[in-house]
């Protein structure tokens, strides 16, 4: 009886445990996932797989701790195989993206010195997200949802307060950091770790000049990426550190970027924030930390790619 009455209580907890995950699990965004759709919809810069780029995900990385500097590398080829740069640069808002990354200290606690010359090429970039039919449109959302004037101006200085606002992100330095900065370049932290870096134009080009080692990709068991997949979860080594799993859109416009997390962020007060959308055939968390009012971080994180998520949710 004893036996029996333990086993029973073994099963009902278990099936508590089964509900308390169950009640955790993110319900997907659909008001943010149709508006994504529409914007991805809209991003006429994106590259095209297989046409524009190339990619070789090649083998399962293995789990390595942060802080880690040697690890096993499951990827003897780049990632990128081939990038069709000429497009890439005769695409207004990507070449004015690409002035902005030598502008960065790498390392955080090293303050950042911002010229004139650098002013001049966020405004320039600013302004060409700002004519795309992306930022239009998550301009649009924004101020149907009280979060975002209506005066263009207004608009661009709220994203400049948002993206480059430099702020300390090392305690006792200087402002040494921004959300630009962390998301799109990439920084280093205590010289023993990558911190940001979700960007694929900056991962190509510091592959490209021997400075980035692509280790292989980061998925669920079941999961094995594609070449064609517009998110990646992956392990890098930059500067002889590691990046035990990093994330990012591949292929994707800068615009298409700033403006998703620009709504999250906006769309959101708390301090760290994830929200569960489905883009294209892909099912990713997106995740916004803040920075008072600015952006810490913003990065996709890939659950299921492929229409993969629709196929399990119909058995």
């Amino acid at each position: 009886m004893a036996a029996r009455l333990r086993g029973f209580l073994l099963l009902f907890a278990l099936f508590l445990t089964g509900l308390d995950a169950s009640s955790n699990r993110l319900a997907v965004n659909q008001e943010l996932s149709n508006l994504f759709n529409e914007l991805w919809r809209l991003d006429v810069n994106r590259l095209t797989p297989g046409t524009d780029y190339t990619i070789s995900v090649q083998g399962r990385a293995g789990y390595v701790t942060q802080g880690t500097h040697v690890v096993q590398d499951h990827a003897s080829q780049p990632l990128f195989s081939n990038v069709n740069e000429g497009k890439l640069k005769n695409i207004t808002t990507v070449s004015r993206f690409l002035t902005l990354l030598d502008n960065y200290e790498r390392s955080t606690g090293v303050t950042e010195r911002v010229t004139t010359e650098e002013l001049t090429e966020i405004s320039l970039f600013l302004d060409a997200v700002l004519q795309t039919e992306v930022m239009k449109r998550a301009h649009r959302y924004l101020v149907s949802k009280g979060q975002s004037s209506a005066d263009l101006r207004l608009f661009k200085n709220q994203l400049n307060l948002i993206w480059f606002h430099l702020y300390h992100r090392q305690r006792n330095a200087g402002l040494d950091s921004s959300g630009f900065e962390h998301v799109f370049v990439g920084e280093t932290k205590s010289g023993n770790e990558i911190v940001g870096f979700h960007n694929w134009i900056q991962f190509y080009l510091q592959e490209k000049n021997n400075l980035l080692d692509y280790k292989g990709y980061k998925a669920g068991r079941h999961d094995v990426p594609d070449h064609d997949d517009h998110v990646l979860n992956l392990q890098f080594s930059w500067h002889s550190l590691v990046k035990p799993v990093g994330s990012a859109f591949i292929g994707t416009s800068p615009e298409f970027e700033m403006a998703i997390f620009t709504v999250v962020f906006l769309m959101n007060t708390v301090r760290s924030t994830t929200v569960l959308v489905n883009i294209d055939q892909c099912q990713m968390e997106l995740v916004v930390i803040r920075q008072g009012r600015s952006l810490g971080t913003a990065y996709p994180k890939l659950l299921s790619s492929n229409s993969r998520h629709v196929v399990q949710q119909s058995h």
